[in-house]
């Protein structure tokens, strides 16, 4: 006999607790406790562990993982080759960053696809499917959101689809619970069963989520342990690049990402993000230097700008678009101290050329170098490429990849390198400016 139990469950972290509170004990977000009817099963013992013993590891056979191709270099590359059949990613970004357009350019490039429209039409799909100006007659849609629905249909049928897009989660629902369609309930069941059908049907199960207003996944923190895969599609919707990360995955690396560019023609696959970033860049200009970072295991090379100029405020300005904020007030610290800069009294504004966000301490180096060539109005030789970890006693520090970078700024024609091999602290390497 089963009896119905309500709880309050955080729809940020999955957080349960018996009684209402405007804070979260789990994650701290205030007023995401939301009432959730949940069904309690007595437990039974009885004869239930009969026959079931622990597997020693001599008895567990190796299997080699057989990955499908997505046809999509970059997304191959951060799934770790391709899709692993039974496997469920889940892809997570903002609203309008291009969630949809990826997956159905993705569809269009395989066959056997069963799109399961929750947000969309078909009719909208179809529009979206002639801009993209490609054809696909095998794939198939299915406009229902009930998930008990889908999973029927899709063992009914003869031949089995090779992949299965759920767009979106938060659309899903299941009659065996009360909440509403996207509560913290109905998303955690509708992908528990999602994640059953694809390993027992061998079927990769794509699920598409949104983020909230912090950045992170809507929804219980829990389906992100479901899961295979976790990946999110990056991007600032002012600019046109858009970058894949993993920031979960059972079968390969989550170091990798992918970039893309946002056309009317949908995502196009950026081979070499230097060059794209790069390209627009004014050699020989106070304020601007090129830093060496990684995205994954792949050497970027990006242009970081710095303007120095005298404040007309009692506290100066440390404005960074790309970087920390905290870390670029770090920096301006070490620069009026070690090297004895008169910031002070001046506004600096730092910026990542191409809307790409920075954030590991290998770029320290160069942010100090573009404010160092714009308070001195002196440029940096256009051949020099910069990275290296700056302290706060101003000394230069080693960073990983240290080979990687290098190759990949003389690939593109950077002969110069400033890094910790070169220079010791920033003093040194201010007094390179010519």
């Amino acid at each position: 006999m089963s009896k119905s139990a309500s709880k309050f469950v955080c729809s940020n972290c999955g957080f349960e607790s018996p009684k209402w509170a405007g804070k979260c004990e789990g994650c701290g977000e205030w007023n995401t406790l939301v009432e959730t009817v949940m069904e309690q099963k007595k437990s039974s013992f009885g004869g239930k562990a009969s026959g079931v013993r622990p597997i020693r590891l001599s008895e567990v056979k190796s299997r080699k993982i057989d990955r499908d191709k997505t046809n999509i270099g970059e997304l191959d590359r951060v799934l770790g080759g391709g899709l692993v059949p039974g496997s469920v990613v889940f892809l997570a970004g903002e609203p309008g960053i291009g969630k949809s357009t990826l997956l159905t350019q993705l569809a269009l490039k395989w066959q056997g696809v069963l799109y399961v429209c929750g947000e969309e039409s078909p009719e909208q799909i179809k529009i979206r499917i002639e801009r993209l100006g490609m054809k696909n007659t095998s794939l198939a849609f299915l406009t229902n959101t009930d998930v008990d629905v889908v999973v029927e249909s899709i063992n009914g049928l003869a031949k089995k689809p090779k992949l299965v897009i759920i767009d979106s989660i938060q659309t899903m629902y299941t009659n065996d619970l009360t909440g509403m369609a996207g509560s913290v309930g109905q998303v955690r069941e509708s992908a528990h069963r999602l994640l059953n059908m694809a390993k027992k049907l061998h079927i990769p199960v794509i699920l598409v989520g949104h983020v909230n207003k912090a950045g992170a996944i809507a929804g219980p923190k829990v389906l992100e342990h479901l899961v295979d895969t976790v990946i999110y599609l990056e991007g600032d919707k002012k600019h046109t690049f858009r970058i894949i990360r993993s920031y979960k995955n059972r079968f390969g690396s989550v170091d990798e990402v992918g970039v893309f560019i946002m056309t009317d023609k949908g995502l196009q696959e950026v081979k070499n993000p230097s060059d794209v970033f790069l390209e627009e860049r004014e050699k020989n200009t106070p304020g601007s230097c090129v830093v060496a970072t990684m995205e994954g295991t792949r050497p970027v090379l990006v242009e970081i700008q710095a303007l120095v100029v005298p404040s007309q405020l009692a506290v100066p300005r440390r404005v960074g678009t790309g970087v920390d904020q905290k870390r670029l007030q770090l920096l301006v610290a070490v620069l009026t101290k070690k090297c004895r800069m008169s910031l002070g009294q001046m506004d600096v504004y730092v910026n990542v050329a191409g809307g790409l966000k920075l954030i590991e301490p290998a770029v320290d180096l160069g942010i100090c170098m573009a404010i160092a060539s714009s308070f001195k109005n002196k440029a940096l030789i256009s051949s020099t490429a910069i990275f290296g970890e700056v302290g706060l006693l101003g000394e230069v520090r080693r960073v990983g990849f240290w080979e990687k970078r290098v190759r990949g700024a003389e690939k593109l024609g950077y002969s110069s390198i400033l890094g910790p091999n070169q220079v010791r602290t920033v003093m040194e390497a201010v007094r390179r400016l010519k």
